[in-house]
């Protein structure tokens, strides 16, 4: 699929103190984002994902559909956390223009959303985890960016796991995350409960409502 050069999302990131987790947990942390980033493709209203890695912690994937950004961003850490001494990551979000590309890759493209961040998480500061930055960002978004940060780090790896799921687009059920995950809807309940994952699911439906105007 063609991208058009319209208001997208461009998400960028390197995983923290990958030096000590070693080659390995890092290959598998990339891995672990660049599987969340295809899932992002069969989202609604969404389209092409076409992840990057570069240095060897860092990545990059694009969300045609930019309003899905915080969506995203959540998810992302979440398929880290889920993972019990997975390395975590940084995650800046960029929001504005991307040139057509051929490819699945990023590498050859151009884009005020690639520029924004780039440069966001150049800019990051080593203590945080998230950043947002580019075209109509407001005081607001970085905000709410902050709110969410301080709220998933309390995570525990199965809190993750079941608001991983719980975020998803289609809207699960809690019967059908405990089905998938096998374990009881009582403990899915504690879980997403212990995780916040409800006040976190209005906030990214408020979020996709308001910027999808602006898509």
């Amino acid at each position: 699929m063609a991208t058009d050069p319209h208001r997208v999302a461009v998400l960028t990131g390197d995983l923290v103190d990958s030096t000590s987790a070693g080659s390995s947990q890092t290959d598998l942390g990339i891995a672990r984002i660049q599987s969340f980033a295809a899932t992002t493709s069969t989202w609604p209203d969404n389209g092409a994902h076409r992840f990057t890695r570069f240095r060897g912690d860092g990545w990059q994937f694009l969300l045609p559909c930019a309003s899905l950004a915080l969506r995203a961003l959540i998810g992302v850490h979440a398929a880290l956390r889920r993972v019990e001494g997975s390395p975590l990551s940084r995650v800046s979000i960029g929001i504005g223009s991307i040139e057509p590309v051929a490819g699945s890759g990023l590498s050859a493209a151009s884009g005020t959303a690639l520029i924004a961040s780039g440069q966001a998480l150049d800019e990051i500061e080593k203590s945080r985890l998230f950043t947002i930055a580019g075209d109509g960002v407001t005081p607001l978004h970085r905000a709410v960016i902050d709110l969410v940060e301080e709220h998933v780090q309390r995570w525990t790896a199965e809190q993750a796991e079941a608001t991983l799921w719980f975020l998803s687009p289609d809207n699960p059920t809690q019967k059908s995350i405990a089905e998938t995950l096998q374990i009881s809807t009582q403990a899915v309940h504690a879980r997403l409960k212990g995780a916040g994952a409800h006040a976190l699911r209005r906030a990214v439906e408020a979020w996709e409502a308001e910027e999808s105007r602006h898509d």
